[in-house]
């Protein structure tokens, strides 16, 4: 599987080709509004770095899934074409079951809120999926190995599945007629993610609707659909994005003071969870906006950041087998901080300058290591601290960043 990383890559170029053409049909069609520029950072960071971190566990989940089928496979089920359905059916299954339970247990939520923190609905949503929630949904497939379907013949299903949810998110494309009895479109999907009262906890399928139908989950769309949580989560901090829920989670069991009671709230119902706990720890955990004006210089910043992090991952993942593991840890670590560098500057939090000296002496290891020189590396490191620790670097950063 590790051989083919070089294809993968190739997403990069087509995501951002179908973004591209639905922002245009969009803004052709007087809809320029269905895209937000904050939002979409967010989208398309949260992204690259599921992107990313699954170029080191991907390979690890086809080994998991050949030794289940080579030990576990209760029936020995042969490579035919009418397999192939059968496979897509199934796939289609464990994902319904799979997606409502990540709706329905906490624990499970915890990983796929991220997904529905947006309060748009476009292609860039798409991409808000975290490692943590692909861990969980490669696991719950482990269940198609082990009855018998061959471990490429699922990976090969997986690629098709996934392909097809990208393009179920976005408003360009209205309702399909006769389509909609048969397959998960835009406007199921679009039900899906909004927080309506009528349409929470519905249509959970992924490419066939009769899974919806035939246990009581489908809702067609009628009126218009509100994006988003019900109770919004109003950051776009990559980090807070990522790993708020679990935060919440930790003090509701904190405030049971009960093991059992704990035990309750981690698989309990989202719905159940005290919802003043969030508002509680943003005020502790989180610094207090600053009113600020995004100037065309703030925004091309971040925007040169996505771009710089969107070619990172392209050729991170093309020659992904070629590098070392230094080298890649290195790496995966100046795209990551970068990503946590974006959703930093969109909150503007006080410690932005602090990552970019990170990022910094990232780079400087980099280039060292590529160089095999460590005496580049010594001299490297001990400028950047030098010149970052002088208060009229960091005045002109912060002058330069936030005045027009």
């Amino acid at each position: 599987m590790q051989e083919n990383t070089w294809l993968v890559a190739f997403i990069v170029p087509a995501f951002l080709l179908f973004v591209g053409l639905e922002y245009w049909l969009a803004k052709k069609s007087g809809k320029a509004n269905l895209f937000n520029y904050a939002s979409s950072v967010s989208n398309i960071s949260i992204g690259i770095a599921e992107r990313l971190l699954n170029l080191f566990i991907t390979g690890s989940f086809y080994a998991l899934y050949v030794y289940l089928h080579k030990h576990f496979a209760l029936f020995s089920i042969p490579n035919h074409w009418s397999i192939w359905v059968l496979l897509l059916l199934a796939t289609d299954f464990v994902w319904y079951w799979y997606h409502r339970l990540g709706h329905e247990i906490n624990l499970l939520w915890g990983a796929h809120i991220v997904h529905h923190q947006s309060e748009e609905f476009n292609y860039t949503v798409s991409a808000r999926i975290t490692t943590i929630q692909a861990v969980v949904r490669n696991l719950f497939w482990c269940i198609l190995p082990i009855v018998g379907f061959d471990p490429l013949m699922v990976i090969t299903i997986l690629v098709v599945h996934g392909a097809y949810s990208f393009f179920t998110h976005t408003q360009v494309i209205g309702k399909l007629g006769w389509i909609e009895k048969i397959f998960i479109t835009p406007s199921h999907h679009g039900v899906h993610h909004a927080s309506n009262e009528k349409y929470l906890n519905k249509n959970y399928g992924d490419i066939f609707v009769f899974w919806d139908k035939l246990f009581g989950t489908f809702q067609k769309e009628e009126e218009k659909p509100i994006y988003g949580l019900t109770h919004p989560l109003k950051s776009h901090s990559f980090l807070w994005q990522h790993f708020h829920y679990y935060f919440e989670l930790a003090e509701a069991c904190r405030r049971s003071g009960s093991i059992v009671q704990s035990f309750k709230i981690i698989f309990g119902k989202p719905e159940q969870l005290d919802q003043h706990i969030r508002a509680d720890i943003e005020k502790s955990l989180l610094a207090e906006k600053r009113s600020f004006h995004m100037t065309s210089r703030f925004r091309w910043y971040i925007t040169l950041q996505v771009i710089v992090a969107l070619g990172g991952l392209f050729f991170f993942t093309l020659y992904f087998n070629e590098w070392s593991v230094a080298e890649k840890w290195l790496g995966a670590s100046l795209l990551l901080i970068t990503l946590i560098n974006c959703g930093a500057l969109l909150e503007q939090q006080q410690w932005v300058y602090a990552v970019e000296v990170v990022r910094a002496l990232l780079v400087c290891s980099l280039i060292a290591f590529e160089q095999q020189s460590f005496g580049f590396l010594g001299v490297s490191l001990l400028v950047v601290l030098m010149v970052s620790t002088l208060d009229s670097v960091e005045e002109t950063y912060y002058r330069w960043l936030y005045k027009q």
